[in-house]
């Protein structure tokens, strides 16, 4: 005899959740942030505006840059962070990032990015910047003689001051490791002068080149000839060679760098490598051509690019000794010379604007040459 199957039971509802609260306070918590954050951002906007003042107090300027230059990225960092940590889990890590990167981005787009376009514009517009003339700004860079021949001195910095610094820098940076004792004592010699600025190494300078018409020679140089019989030079007046005394300013503070970095590049070749081309018989010539050159040919790049650029934007040294005059014209000097002093924007502009491009093929080349060692590697 079966047995009938009894009825299933019916099912219960489901019993209602209970309300989120969470949500509701993460949403608070969301908005305070960003309150906070617009907050910090509008006193730091109002500390910027009063500290142009300039009857406020300079040690009472100081102290509010600091309070609100460091305390309010700390805060706004921490409120941005807060409010990436509300957002759902899958958001979080793709956001995050961009918070940490976002304020720098922002900031290379206020400083960086916009004052290129705009002197890219004003590159093309007149002696105030605001009426189009086309091209004129730029064919006065390539018609003017003076420009001429601060293109031409410009090229000459590049190629004394970079071989110079570069090959001196090379030859200090393999004596000085040879040294058994004393190598940090010459190094810090040889690196003392990148602790000048450009104007005070001028100035130093100026008491070697320093030339009186009348009176007693107070320069180290024409003291020296005086001293000997010989009549004064005025060595910055001696067209073109002035120049080459200009850039020796250069080259004796830019060697140190150059020792540095070579000298760090130097120690990293392997000693085995070295030791088997003595074996072989190499002379020590041989080595240093063969296997020391090849071995750091990325930091010369690197040192090269560096000086490069560095020559391109030499402006101080030019200004103080010679003030532009007696041929000794570069690109950066006139260009500051247009914009700041003559108050012609629409040409400083051009002159920038032709600076900038010659600068960008170094750098391609730089990035080229570094994303091909990274392929090696």
């Amino acid at each position: 005899m079966s047995q009938t199957e009894a009825p299933p039971a019916p099912e219960r509802a489901p019993a209602p959740e209970p309300p989120d609260r969470s949500s509701g306070r993460r949403a608070v918590e969301g908005i305070v942030a960003l309150l906070v954050i617009i907050a910090v951002l509008g006193i730091v906007a109002w500390a910027f505006v009063w500290m142009r003042d300039t009857e406020a107090n300079r040690a009472l300027v100081a102290l509010v840059a600091v309070v609100t230059g460091v305390g309010g990225v700390i805060i706004a960092f921490l409120g941005a962070d807060r409010i990436v940590d509300l957002l759902p889990v899958g958001m979080r890590e793709s956001v995050r990032p961009w918070v940490c990167v976002g304020p720098a981005l922002l900031l290379l787009g206020i400083f960086l990015v916009y004052p290129a376009i705009n002197t890219v514009v004003t590159a093309f517009q007149g002696p105030t910047g605001e009426e189009f003339i086309g091209l004129e700004n730029f064919e006065f860079v390539f018609t003017d003689p003076s420009m001429l021949r601060s293109i031409r001195n410009t090229i000459a910095w590049i190629v004394v001051v970079t071989a110079l610094a570069v090959g001196v820098g090379l030859i200090f940076a393999v004596l000085a490791d040879r040294l058994d004792r004393g190598e940090a004592t010459a190094k810090s010699l040889i690196f003392l002068p990148m602790a000048i600025s450009f104007v005070g190494a001028s100035v130093v300078w100026g008491f070697i080149y320093d030339f009186q018409v009348f009176g007693e020679q107070r320069g180290l140089l024409n003291g020296i000839l005086t001293g000997l019989g010989m009549d004064p030079v005025s060595w910055l007046s001696i067209e073109p060679w002035n120049n080459l005394f200009l850039m020796v300013i250069m080259v004796w503070m830019q060697t140190g760098f150059a020792m540095v970095i070579l000298s760090a590049a130097i120690k990293s070749v392997p000693a085995d490598l070295l030791e088997a081309g003595r074996i072989d018989g190499a002379s020590e010539l041989q080595i240093f051509f063969r296997i020391i050159i090849p071995s750091i040919q990325s930091s010369i790049v690197v040192v090269t690019t560096t000086m490069i650029i560095n020559v391109l934007k030499v402006f101080d040294i030019v200004f103080v000794m010679t003030n532009g005059g007696s041929g000794t014209e570069v690109i950066a000097e006139r260009m500051i010379r247009w914009f700041f002093r003559n108050r012609d924007y629409g040409k400083g502009a051009a002159i920038a604007a032709v600076l900038f491009v010659a600068v960008i093929p170094v750098m391609v080349w730089n990035v080229r040459r570094f994303r091909e060692e990274e392929a090696i590697r």
